[in-house]
């Protein structure tokens, strides 16, 4: 259904494409959505959480924006169209990665956004990297607040909870990829993540719905010990669909030893394009207006974890992005598809047993 849906599920965009070039600042009207799509929604169980990276893509014309839209619009008034995509029930907020965001600024996104949608938030690169990079992304000295607990509530949870109350879906500590003199301190940073993490809010005893995900980047991370800190803090593993990290079947052991426990997931890139391969991606998929390369394999196994995972009363929370397959609304809506093919059946029931 979804390659038809390139040609023939949206409208052509209306209007000149060229008036909001002349006008940057001119608020962003969602496309619209075919009654196929829309019934797709509806049918989705209420703890699927589909949404993409990020928001400010130009190549979404027709699939999720009206009309053509400059870059700069997007990043300043789109959100509130994203947000009104059936499917998009959150997204993942990764700006927040490069900078701590204030609780200002984090109300402002809120305020753009309905009562039921969730945000994906990372946390700061301050807490999350081990190292200083340069404007090049090269470490050129250790990070003294690396998983410091009293920075990671002031500059990143306080504000999160703050600015997005009741919206705030997941607070996504992505541990960048560590330098190789930190692999061999493996155990001692698991102890300095598990403090960190027992440090946090108890969500579980609050009436917020806020999950707490680790994402890893070296799969030296992937121990009996990461594990079972995750488990006593009351976090759950982010799984990231990654060409430095195993495929996804692999992964599925982490989650399988939290079960039962709510999904996380970001699916980042393609493997064709291999470890390195942002910038191979960049190239081949833009404007990211249509699948490239389908992986249908990673998929597949996702949908039925997708489905295990709210059969059993936990939420699922995806973000896609477009570097995955070329265009991420379309992956969505595909991935949306298997789900709701596999609904509640007993064979989704199974997906982590």
């Amino acid at each position: 259904m979804v390659e038809s849906m390139q040609q023939t599920l949206f409208p052509e965009p209306s209007g000149d494409p060229n008036s909001a070039r002349e006008a940057p600042d001119l608020l962003v009207e969602p496309a619209t959505i075919a009654p196929p799509l829309a019934e797709l929604a509806t049918a989705l169980s209420a703890k699927v959480r589909l949404g993409t990276a990020s928001w400010n893509y130009p190549g979404w014309t027709g699939l999720v924006w009206a009309r053509d839209y400059p870059e700069a619009s997007l990043s300043r008034h789109g959100l509130a169209a994203y947000a009104r995509h059936p499917l998009f029930r959150t997204v993942s907020l990764d700006r927040s990665f490069y900078r701590p965001l204030t609780a200002a600024q984090f109300a402002e996104y809120a305020a753009q956004v309905p009562a039921d949608f969730r945000f994906m938030v990372k946390a700061p690169s301050l807490v999350a990297d081990a190292v200083v990079r340069d404007g090049a992304g090269r470490g050129h000295r250790p990070n003294e607040h690396f998983l410091d607990a009293a920075c990671a509530l002031r500059e990143f949870v306080e504000p999160a909870m703050q600015g997005l109350g009741s919206k705030l879906g997941v607070l996504v500590f992505q541990i960048s990829p560590l330098p190789v003199s930190r692999l061999a301190r493996i155990p001692e940073l698991i102890d300095r993540l598990h403090t960190l993490l027992r440090t946090l809010p108890d969500f579980h005893s609050t009436a917020s719905e806020a999950v707490v995900a680790v994402e890893v980047r070296n799969p030296e991370w992937l121990t009996a010990a990461f594990t079972q800190a995750l488990r006593d803090a009351g976090a759950t593993y982010c799984m990231a669909l990654h060409a430095k990290m195993p495929r996804i079947d692999e992964q599925l052991r982490i989650l399988r030893a939290l079960w039962p426990a709510p999904l996380v997931c970001r699916w980042n890139l393609n493997p064709v394009h291999g470890a390195f391969g942002y910038e191979d991606a960049r190239q081949a998929y833009a404007p990211y207006d249509r699948l490239i390369d389908p992986d249908l394999e990673t998929r597949a196994v996702l949908a039925r974890v997708i489905a295990g995972t709210v059969s059993a009363g936990q939420p699922a929370y995806v973000s896609v992005s477009n570097k995955a397959e070329g265009c991420s609304p379309l992956s969505v809506i595909a991935l949306a598809e298997a789900v709701q093919r596999l609904g509640a059946s007993g064979a989704a029931r199974r997906a982590l047993a």
